[in-house]
């Protein structure tokens, strides 16, 4: 005989054949998150189990899109210290540890995200069984928060994978398809996801001995070979990151080589020392905002009914071609414009490599190809809901195209340009509508920089705002509303930071000592190497708009490289020179880290990002260091460059003092520092 029990997270239903049921919806949300009350409330939940005596238990959601996406986030703000942190922690792995021992057979039925903690939840369970479709992720996302599992997944999933695979799957904090979980064991069995339900009713029934990790897996855990794999783990993981930047993935390879994953309470315990001081310390509360400041500009461009099926791009060049590429591989349909064939025809070929590399399976690529059309004459303008133009950054040039697609434009659809540094009010001056003109700044390249500039000219209509925020989270980037400004935000925070460099590099200094002190810091990339990555002729360009807002001219010696052609990556040569779309480098020319030579780079970025707030170039500080480190790759870690200004800001505007008296006016603070 059925039965139900009701708590305000959890739905619990016993059936005929004595499977409890135990439902995760999280009340007033569309996303399944753990939470203290979550927690607390499953503890009651298994108590009332445990109690039953149930035949069999099957953990599951009432969410459609998910099972659940992990710990809630927002509790980690409100830690004030450590201890409290522990106690978070333990008190949490303590509810799985109930789970874990229930003496009936237990099911973790998944779909959708199965992710952090949630995959903690799933992995107390004895089994798990997931729904076999690409839907279905399941994956430990905490390292990019800088923390690591904490409610014993960082134990539980060792003994279940095995280090190797456990470890990749933690250090990398990239998901899995439930196929290849299945391959790899953490999951146990497949199944449609019309019939999961019913697949996990028989594994719950008829349960077969659980899965352990393959044994060679497993002596690798031994006492002898853990300080060897450990070691090698540290070195692979020192090739990506700096220990000193983001300490979590070092902690988690600490970690198993002190404990072994032994599923033992002295195990959770160290586990949860580790996470606590993880999430107390800068790097992670840092990365945490960072999360926030992610979720805010998704949030962006909800207010409106635009819907995007169609978009044309005007100029088949690298950016225009990129940017159509990247549309049709999100389900777009494309249709591509330029002067001859030949150039939308290369666009195409570098589309579909693009979608070899990133969609794999041949029919994928094939329907995204078919979606990409060639419309030399713009006979597709009329139909689209965007149209982006991206031709050569030429004020003329531009203004006359603009003026003739106006003429085509559907209602309701939104005019775009791409430029990167011409103010849209002079852009517009020629339209009979000029309120329907709106920037939409992608970044190079655009298939890996998450970051559009969403521009709005002192003439640009909030509908015609609204709809291209709304476009551009339709195409899955992150869009930050920006005043059209010379340079707008990212280019005018980022050109003092590479003239700084080039300048640096007109004085002598090696580029790959240049880029050495920039990585040191945290960025990315070097300014050397980004500058050929922009292209030089698009510096080029950005730096005489900007020439009189940054005060600096451009080397001598950059002007001569552009004149000469090679203009960086795209033509194989240019500050450096470039084999297989990587910058050769001499690393012996690196040297060792050189702080003052950071600080001639990095503080003149600063300066400049306080200068544009105070011009009110965004809206607030928060949106600033949302573009900074999603548009410029700015240090994750340090928060962005007003929250890291914050923290430091007689300092630094005392070192900008100081480098004002030895290089010049070009380093003298602005005027904005005093607000901060």
């Amino acid at each position: 005989m059925n039965t139900k029990t009701d708590f305000q997270h959890w739905k619990m239903e016993t059936d005929d054949s004595g499977i409890a049921w135990l439902g995760f919806d999280l009340a007033e949300s569309h996303t399944n998150t753990l939470g203290s009350a979550v927690m607390r409330e499953l503890s009651q939940a298994l108590d009332t189990i445990a109690g039953g005596s149930p035949r069999a238990v099957v953990v599951h959601s009432l969410k459609k899109n998910g099972f659940a996406a992990g710990a809630d986030i927002n509790e980690f703000t409100k830690l004030e210290n450590e201890s409290q942190a522990f106690e978070m922690i333990r008190s949490g792995q303590k509810v799985l540890d109930k789970l874990e021992a229930l003496p009936c057979p237990t099911v973790a039925m998944l779909h959708g995200f199965v992710l952090g903690g949630g995959l903690e939840l799933a992995l107390a369970c004895r089994y798990r069984i997931a729904a076999d479709d690409a839907r279905t992720q399941l994956g430990f996302p905490e390292v990019k928060l800088g923390i690591h599992p904490g409610f014993g997944g960082s134990i539980r999933s060792v003994n279940v994978m095995g280090v190797t695979a456990a470890m990749k799957l933690m250090l990398t904090g990239r998901s899995l398809k439930a196929s290849k979980a299945h391959g790899q064991g953490l999951v146990d069995r497949l199944a449609k996801p019309d019939k999961l339900k019913e697949q996990a009713a028989k594994l719950a029934l008829s349960p077969p001995s659980p899965a352990k990790a393959p044994m060679m897996q497993r002596l690798l855990g031994t006492a002898v070979l853990r300080p060897l794999i450990a070691g090698q783990l540290r070195k692979q993981t020192a090739a990506k990151v700096r220990k000193q930047h983001y300490p979590a993935p070092f902690a988690m390879i600490d970690l198993w080589q002190a404990t072994g994953a032994r599923p033992v309470q002295a195990s959770y315990e160290a586990e949860a020392h580790s996470i606590a001081r993880l999430m107390c310390g800068e790097t992670a509360r840092n990365l945490v905002r960072v999360f926030f400041l992610q979720n805010r500009l998704k949030s962006l461009g909800r207010k409106t009914e635009f819907k995007l099926r169609r978009v044309h791009v005007i100029g088949a060049g690298t950016m225009g071609g990129d940017i159509a590429a990247w549309c049709a591989s999100r389900g777009f349909e494309v249709s591509v414009q330029d002067q001859k064939a030949e150039y939308v025809e290369k666009a195409f070929a570098r589309a579909r490599k693009y979608f070899a590399k990133r969609l794999k399976d041949e029919k994928k690529i094939e329907e995204a190809a078919a979606r990409l059309k060639m419309d030399l004459d713009g006979d597709n303008i009329a139909g689209a809901d965007v149209v982006i133009e991206a031709i050569i950054e030429n004020r003329e040039a531009k203004t006359t195209l603009l003026r003739e697609v106006e003429t085509r434009l559907a209602k309701g659809a939104v005019l775009a340009t791409n430029t990167s540094s011409i103010p849209l009010e002079e852009l517009a001056e020629a339209l009979e509508q000029p309120s329907r003109l709106i920037g939409l700044h992608f970044f190079n390249p655009v298939t890996k920089m998450p970051l559009v500039e969403v521009i709005a000219g002192n003439q640009s209509a909030d509908e015609a705002l609204a709809h291209g925020l709304a476009a551009v989270r339709a195409m899955g980037k992150l869009p930050v509303p920006v005043k059209s400004a010379p340079g707008f935000l990212v280019n005018r925070i980022l050109a003092p930071y590479m003239m700084a460099a080039l300048r640096a590099w007109d004085e002598g200094i090696a580029l790959e000592a240049l880029d050495r002190a920039a990585e040191d810091f945290g960025m990315p990339m070097g300014p050397a190497e980004l500058a050929d990555t922009v292209g030089l002729d698009v510096l080029f360009a950005v730096a005489e708009v900007l020439k009189d807002t940054v005060s600096m001219e451009p080397p001598k010696a950059m002007h001569e490289l552009v004149e000469a052609g090679k203009t960086g990556r795209k033509s194989g040569q240019g500050l450096y020179r470039w084999e297989d779309g990587k910058a050769v480098k001499d690393k012996s020319k690196a040297g060792a880290t050189n702080t003052d030579l950071q600080d001639r780079l990095i503080m003149p970025y600063l300066n400049e990002a306080v200068c544009a707030l105070r011009e009110g170039i965004v809206e607030d500080a928060d949106l600033l260091d949302a573009g900074a480190i999603f548009g410029t790759g700015f240090a994750p870690f340090r928060g962005g460059p007003i929250h890291y200004a914050r923290t430091h800001t007689a300092e630094f505007k005392q070192l900008l003092e100081s480098l004002a008296q030895q290089h010049g006016e070009f380093y003298r603070p602005d005027a904005g520092w005093d607000s901060l």
